[in-house]
């Protein structure tokens, strides 16, 4: 769970209740600004400038990565042992691709708009990683230039065990106009890769090798085949506005308006915006900014014979495109050769903006990403943990019938308007189903059900939805919640088992069931409450309680059997005269008498046994003489009739 201050907590939510299990504080990789003055010189955030937006986390590898408000990335590796890190990993980019036309003079005239200049090449090696922030350029109209949002710590850092630093990245100031906010995140340990994009573009980064591989802008990544018209845009004169996802210790009364997307300003535009080739001028200068990301080995071209790692990109304009990745082989040299990453162009388009991509087989079942196993990284140089690491390979998706056979796949992407399922390598367009015409969806996930697999939707007019994979058969349409709050927008997600989550308040977890069987189980899941009473006073020792189970004490003869117990005594009470034996014969006689009980039991039960067998025997006997009886009169019957000589 992400929060306004720069944390992170993760909760176990396996049972009913929430469990805190440990708390991340990103806050901890910069430097803080000592007075007021400091603040406006590197933020672009009034407030919370450590409020994170996005996350991606992989559980298999324990590789965390979080993308903040001020345009910076994190990367985190999970280790048991402490360290001290004397310099944090940084690198800056200059993520900034516009379509900018020439000011036009004061007497007016139409201006040849500029061609589309890359801010940066996408050569991983003119970006090589920096141990410091670089200091601003300023031109001479005082414009700032290179310059992060925030400042990267130059002391050494301290990190306990846990998830500790493994590199920063920080989009940088260009032109006097500050980095557009982070949009889109993924991060994905086999192939040692973090891609994350806004609405300029995107850039993939090896954390490996501590290089910048691809940095491209949106239009770029279509090449000559573009299927929009763009028009040049001026550049901005104004600031951007602030922004920060804040989802729990929102402090402010203005958090609504700093907790909206990138791409939310523009939503109602995009979203009925059509896609033919009539949209006005003012749609056109809509920029496009990436939305979703997927890593998966799957066929990137229709020529492919098999399956080669490759990531998916969705955009806000529907549009699905693939960029291929040619990796070096795993161990020792995947520190050394660089990735090859090459677009592959456009797949598919859909309407509305893409809001989730996943993969299934030839069978239905999902294809998760690969990953690599969890190592300890500051394992000892000799260790047995380090010749591990040597040997240690990343683990790919499960190979299953359809891998092997290099059999067909399917692409599920679900957009705000519509989901399609597409064949793969053919892509073809096998199933589509328009979810929504009125209104567009805020939450999309690919689930597992007990009966198979679906695709849940929230819409923004209250409905979930689900549609079955891979026919896109309308499963559910239920009319639950309307979005009057932003923070259910950005919070809701779905799980698996047919539940989702969200917040309904800055500190309260909202926890929704839309599976049958769960709302069947759903009271034995349930905990029960009890009511906190004080603890009553101890009952007095009594006499029973302290001759059956009090152990050895000595007792007094008045105090059980006389005046202050148990009243004055009449004259023709008989006094206790102790036994001979005392305990000891009490013992004996209690053993004798349990001795005979047992073999009165014996007894009875051999004697049981005897009347049992005595009426078997008796119940036999009474059957032949019936048979007898029957087989004499038949003999009667037959020679009544007969006289004496025909014997």
């Amino acid at each position: 769970m992400r929060h306004a201050d720069g944390s992170v907590k993760f909760w176990d939510a396996s049972a009913i209740m929430l469990q805190v299990l440990y708390k991340l504080k990103t806050a901890k990789v910069f430097e803080k600004a000592r007075c007021k003055e400091e603040k406006p010189s590197t933020e672009i955030v009034d407030e919370d400038p450590f409020a994170i937006q996005l996350m991606s986390w992989c559980p298999e590898s324990r590789m965390l990565c979080v993308a903040g408000v001020s345009a910076h990335v994190i990367i985190y590796r999970f280790s048991k042992q402490e360290i001290t890190t004397e310099v944090v990993q940084l690198l800056e980019l200059r993520l900034q691709h516009e379509l900018n036309d020439l000011e036009s003079p004061e007497g007016g005239g139409d201006q040849t708009p500029a061609p589309p200049t890359p801010s940066t090449s996408p050569s991983p090696q003119t970006a090589g990683p920096q141990t410091h922030t670089s200091s601003s350029s300023n031109s001479s109209d005082g414009m700032r230039d290179n310059v992060p949002c925030l400042k990267v710590r130059s002391s050494p850092l301290k990190q306990s065990p846990g998830y500790q630093v493994e590199l920063v990245v920080q989009l940088v100031w260009v032109s006097g106009e500050p980095p557009q906010q982070i949009s889109s995140l993924a991060i994905n340990s086999c192939y040692g890769l973090v891609v994350f994009g806004n609405s300029n573009g995107l850039a993939v980064v090896d954390y490996l090798q501590k290089t910048v591989l691809l940095n491209l802008g949106t239009v770029e990544l279509y090449g000559s085949n573009d299927p929009y018209q763009r028009q040049p845009r001026s550049p901005r004169k104004s600031r951007q506005p602030s922004g920060g996802l804040c989802d729990i210790n929102e402090g402010s009364a203005t958090s609504e308006d700093r907790c909206k997307s990138p791409t939310s300003d523009n939503r109602d535009n995009s979203f009925s915006r059509s896609r033919s080739s009539s949209v006005t001028s003012i749609d056109k200068e809509t920029r496009e900014a990436i939305t979703s990301f997927y890593f998966c080995e799957t066929y990137t071209r229709k020529a492919d014979g098999g399956l080669t790692p490759s990531l998916w990109v969705g955009t806000s304009l529907g549009t699905v495109l693939a960029i291929s990745l040619n990796m070096p082989p795993a161990g020792e040299q995947r520190l050394l050769q660089p990735v090859i990453v090459s677009p592959c162009g456009t797949l598919f388009r859909l309407k509305g903006s893409v809001v989730r991509m996943a993969f299934l087989d030839s069978t239905g079942s999902i294809l998760p990403s690969p990953f690599e196993p969890w190592y300890e990284p500051n394992a000892p140089a000799n260790g047995e943990e380090r010749d591990k690491v040597r040997k240690r390979r990343p683990v790919s998706v499960s190979p299953s019938t359809s891998q092997e056979l290099n059999e067909n796949q399917y692409a599920v992407v679900c957009s705000e308007k519509q989901a399609k399922v597409v064949i793969l390598p053919s892509q073809t367009c096998v199933f589509k189903h328009n979810i929504t015409e009125t209104s567009f969806v805020l939450r999309a996930d690919v689930v597992q059900m007990n009966a198979g697999i679906c695709v849940a939707c929230f819409c923004a007019n209250g409905h979930i939805m689900t549609l079955s994979l891979p026919g896109l058969r309308p499963l559910l349409d239920v009319n639950y919640l309307p979005l009057t709050d932003m923070r259910i927008a950005r919070t809701f997600c779905f799980t698996n088992l047919g539940q989702a989550l969200y917040l309904t308040s800055p500190t309260e977890i909202q926890r929704i069931t839309y599976s049958q069987e769960v709302c069947e189980n759903l009271q034995e899941m349930l905990g029960e409450l009890f009511t906190p009473v004080e603890t009553p006073e101890a009952p007095n020792r009594g006499f029973f309680k302290g001759l059956f189970g009090g152990g050895a004490q000595s007792l007094d003869r008045m105090e059980l059997f006389g005046e202050t117990g148990a009243g004055k005594a009449p004259r023709s009470l008989a006094q206790h005269i102790p036994g001979p034996g005392g305990i000891e014969g009490m013992k004996g006689a209690a053993s004798g008498i349990v001795g005979d009980l047992a073999r009165a039991r014996i007894a009875l039960d051999e004697r049981g046994q005897k009347l049992s067998e005595v009426e078997e025997r008796t119940a036999a006997m009474m059957a032949s003489a019936d048979s007898f009886s029957k087989h004499a009169h038949e003999m009667m019957l037959k020679c009544k009739d007969k006289k004496w000589y025909q014997f």
